[in-house]
C-alpha cells in the first residue's frame, strides 16, 4: 500500500467508524460518518468543502489536505477540537444553521 493509500485508509478510518463509534458515549452534536467528513471537509477548506476539493474528497485530496483531515479527526478524537462550535460554522457555511 502507498503511503498516499495508507493516509487515505486512515481518514476513512477515523470518519467512517472510529469517531461515529465515539460519538455514542460523548455529547457530540452528530452521529453519522457522513456528518463528521462534512465537518472536518469544510473546515480543511474554509467553507463548503466541494467549492474547493472535487468529489469524492477522499480520492481528490492533496497531500496536505490529507494531512490536515487526519490532524482535524485525531483533534476531535482526542478533545483538542470543539465538535459543536466545527459543526455550527460548517452549518454557518452551507446556510443552514438554525437559530
Amino acid at each position: 500500500m502507498t503511503d498516499k493509500a495508507s493516509r487515505v485508509d486512515r481518514y476513512l478510518t477515523l470518519t467512517r467508524q472510529t469517531l461515529p463509534d465515539s460519538a455514542r458515549s460523548r455529547d457530540w452534536p452528530v452521529v453519522n460518518d457522513h456528518c463528521f467528513q462534512r465537518i472536518i471537509l469544510d473546515h480543511i477548506s474554509g467553507g463548503v468543502w466541494y467549492d474547493h476539493i472535487n468529489r469524492p474528497a477522499y480520492k481528490n485530496m492533496t497531500d496536505a489536505q490529507l494531512a490536515q483531515a487526519i490532524k482535524l479527526a485525531e483533534d476531535i478524537l482526542h478533545g483538542r477540537a470543539y465538535l459543536h462550535a466545527m459543526n455550527r460554522q460548517s452549518l454557518k457555511w452551507r446556510g443552514k444553521l438554525r437559530q
